[in-house]
Formats: C-alpha cells, structure tokens, sequence
C-alpha cells in the first residue's frame, strides 16, 4: 500500500521540526503532493505534522 501526502497549510511560523519533516518527506508548496510507501518512519513523519496535511490511501 502507498500514501499520497499533500501540502495543505503552510510551513511559516511553525517548529523547526514541523518544517524538516515535511522537507523530508518531499513537500514544497501548499498544495504539492508525494507518494511513499507505508512504512512505520513515514506514519510518523505524517503523524508530527498531521495538521499541515491531507492523507489519501492507495491500493496498487
């Protein structure tokens, strides 16, 4: 199973960690959207930054 990740809030005024998270999984722009695969490392990425993000699973 993977994950589309999209960039819904922006990343200005908030934690430094909240901002490399979402520079590690790979979102710039609001609006800019990543696959990965459905590992524990990139749940918990999504989890510390979940309020910035929308989650779409997808079967393949």
């Amino acid at each position: 199973m993977k994950l589309k990740i999209t960039l819904t809030k922006s990343t200005a005024g908030r934690n430094k960690n909240q901002i490399r998270n979402i520079e590690a999984l790979g979102l710039k722009k609001i609006g800019s959207s990543v696959i990965h695969n459905d590992i524990p490392s990139v749940r918990g990425m999504i989890f510390k930054v979940k309020h910035m993000v929308t989650v779409e699973e997808i079967n393949e």
